[in-house]
This record gives C-alpha cells, sequence and structure tokens, in this order.
C-alpha cells in the first residue's frame, strides 16, 4: 500500500463509496416499490442486498483502518478518510430503513398506503442521497448545501402524515389503527433517510471547507492544532 500515491489510495476508496451507494440506493428504490404495491414478495431479495451492502460497509472501513494506520495521512487527505468512514456509516444505515420499510410491507393494503404520498416522499429522500454522493464526488458544497435545504420539504411532509394519522386513527377500527401505526413508521423512515442525507452533505462541506457544520465555530485545521498544544 505504502508504495502507491495517497491520492491512488483516496481515489480508490472514494469509488467504493459511490459503488456501495449505488446498491444502497437500489435498494432503497426496491423497497419503495414493494411498498407502493404491496409486494411481499421481494422483501427476501432486499433483505439479502441488505447483507451485501453491510459486508461492502465493513469491508470498507476495514480499508480506510488500514490506510490510516499505514500512511498517516494529514491536512485535506485526513479529512477525505474521515468523510468516507462516515458517509459509509451513513450508507449502511440507510441500507437498513430501507429493510424496516419493506418489513412493513405485509401489515398494510395498497389501498390503505396510497392515502400517503410516500411515492413523493421517496422521491425527495432519494435524490438527496444522490446529490449528497454527487456533491462528495465532485467536492461541490453548493449542491451539499442544496441536499441540506431540500430537508426541511422532507420534514414537513412527514410532520403532515403525523398530523393526519393523529387525527384519523381516533375513529379507526383495529386493522385500521394497525395501518395507521406502520404508515407512521414508514414515514419517519424515509425522514430518516433525509437525515442522513443531509448528514453526507454537512459531511462534504467539511470535506471541501474544513468546517463541522454542526459546530460551526470550529475547523479542522484549528482543531488539529489544539491537539497540538
Amino acid at each position: 500500500m505504502a508504495e502507491r500515491p495517497v491520492h491512488e489510495h483516496i481515489k480508490d476508496l472514494s469509488n467504493s463509496l459511490v459503488i456501495l451507494s449505488d446498491k444502497v440506493l437500489k435498494n432503497f428504490s426496491l423497497s419503495m416499490d414493494a411498498l407502493m404495491k404491496c409486494d411481499n414478495m421481494g422483501c427476501s431479495q432486499i433483505k439479502l442486498a441488505d447483507g451485501e451492502i453491510d459486508a461492502s460497509e465493513v469491508r470498507l472501513e476495514e480499508q480506510c483502518l488500514i490506510f490510516l494506520a499505514l500512511q498517516q495521512p494529514v491536512a485535506k487527505d485526513l479529512r477525505a478518510i474521515i468523510t468516507i468512514l462516515k458517509i459509509n456509516n451513513d450508507l449502511e444505515r440507510i441500507g437498513d430503513l430501507a429493510v424496516h420499510i419493506v418489513e412493513r410491507v405485509p401489515e398494510v393494503s395498497s389501498e390503505f398506503i396510497r392515502q400517503f404520498d410516500f411515492q413523493k416522499m421517496g422521491a425527495i429522500a432519494k435524490e438527496m442521497v444522490q446529490k449528497s454522493i454527487q456533491a462528495f464526488v465532485n467536492r461541490d458544497r453548493e449542491l451539499a448545501e442544496e441536499v441540506c435545504d431540500m430537508d426541511e420539504e422532507l420534514d414537513a411532509m412527514h410532520r403532515a402524515v403525523f398530523k393526519k394519522v393523529s387525527t384519523e386513527i381516533r375513529q379507526a377500527d383495529v386493522n385500521q389503527t394497525t395501518q395507521y401505526i406502520v404508515s407512521m413508521s414508514v414515514s419517519r423512515y424515509i425522514e430518516r433517510i433525509g437525515d442522513h442525507a443531509t448528514r453526507i452533505a454537512r459531511e462534504v462541506i467539511y470535506l471541501v471547507t474544513g468546517e463541522i457544520v454542526r459546530h460551526s465555530e470550529g475547523s479542522f485545521e484549528k482543531l488539529i492544532e489544539s491537539l497540538k498544544d
């Protein structure tokens, strides 16, 4: 590993991350299709793919840790590896949430689920993940900030589902009550996928600028300097 330039290792790790994101997005799309069609047959396929996603996430994490141990990168190279590690974890969590969605499919009917705009919510969440990964590849801060802005629309749709369920569940029978609870869970899963996409976007901003968005008063360089004191 030490014989190759550092930037080539980072490029390989970045490519692995993009491949992982493609697998995650494909599984999420399959889970949303299964939800809207109430197709129970796709659950095993999605769970099998999630197992492959988990294995890929572990391999990529191991590669990053080996790189850190052998190369001991600094400054931007260190930021890149830290960012890859964090995005890797977020992608794995998105994969898990896709499985959670499809696991609830047997508990709802297609007629019931269509009263909620889950198809649009899923499309927004998917677009957020796609754009956050594109922002990572292109080191595009503006695109990353666009993803952060999109999160409010998804949050608003989730709040609308919560309001609808809270109002209508009071008059629901036992079967409908279960389906309302499932619908609330599905909405939350999709909203959380948007949250993970936003986290990825914030990590991209950190990669590009060195600024930790959650704590804007700090920067990567200042953090390193403080550790030397």
